[in-house]
């Protein structure tokens, strides 16, 4: 069982590596460029800086689930050995051998869900850190796109070729690391990120709506 401090949330970890092709030898159309926001991201300052941070904000969450982790595998030790040795018995126990493996199972689950809460700290913090930086993205491929004199920006990731020439991610982290060099590492209390808030938002909406639809409509006072 491993321990995760934050989910899969970057497409990359660094600016791709393409080999520069001379302009010579290309036909460059103006005014077009390739980049990959996530990776762009990924090598911030803020973020890189953030990684360093956290581990160190974050120790005490980090030492209680490794603490953890290594009572749940002390715990699952001996029921493994004892389920591999009845499995291996003459006439096995099948109905036996089942519940076992179940009990394992169990066991298991509740660990790492117990090792996730532990680190859900960290995780919220990653998400908040990205989400600082994501919200000056936009800007940062703005001013990038502005000084190459650039009209349209695709993701590289949807190109199949393309030349170095074409590539902004240099010039949009340039960019992004003048409007957030640093970002805050803990996320305020009872913070949720974008995508929570916004079902929250839209969840709250509904029941106003169905509630005001509920509400029998006012009758118009009568004439004497």
């Amino acid at each position: 069982m491993n321990i995760r401090f934050a989910p899969a949330l970057l497409a990359g970890i660094a600016l791709a590596s393409v080999a520069p092709v001379a302009a010579s030898a290309q036909a460059i159309v103006s005014g077009i460029a390739i980049a990959n926001p996530p990776a762009v991201v990924a090598a911030s300052e803020a973020y890189k800086i953030s990684q360093q941070q956290r581990p160190v904000t974050y120790k005490p969450q980090i030492d209680q689930a490794k603490v953890r982790k290594g009572q749940i595998e002390a715990q699952l030790r001996p029921l493994i050995t004892k389920l591999e040795a009845d499995s291996k018995a003459a006439n096995p126990n099948r109905a036996a051998l089942q519940q076992q493996y179940e009990q394992i199972q169990g066991i298991q689950q509740a660990g790492e869900a117990e090792i996730q809460k532990i680190l859900e700290p960290l995780n919220l913090s990653q998400q908040y850190v990205l989400e600082q930086i994501g919200d000056k993205l936009d800007g940062a491929t703005q001013a990038a796109m502005d000084k190459k004199k650039v009209s349209v920006v695709l993701d590289s990731q949807a190109v199949i070729k393309a030349g170095q020439t074409y590539n902004l991610n240099q010039d949009i982290l340039v960019e992004l690391n003048k409007l957030i060099p640093s970002a805050s590492l803990v996320p305020p209390a009872g913070w949720l990120p974008r995508a929570q808030r916004e079902q929250q938002a839209q969840a709250a909406a509904q029941q106003a709506a169905a509630a005001g639809a509920a509400q029998p409509a006012k009758k118009a006072p009568e004439g004497r």
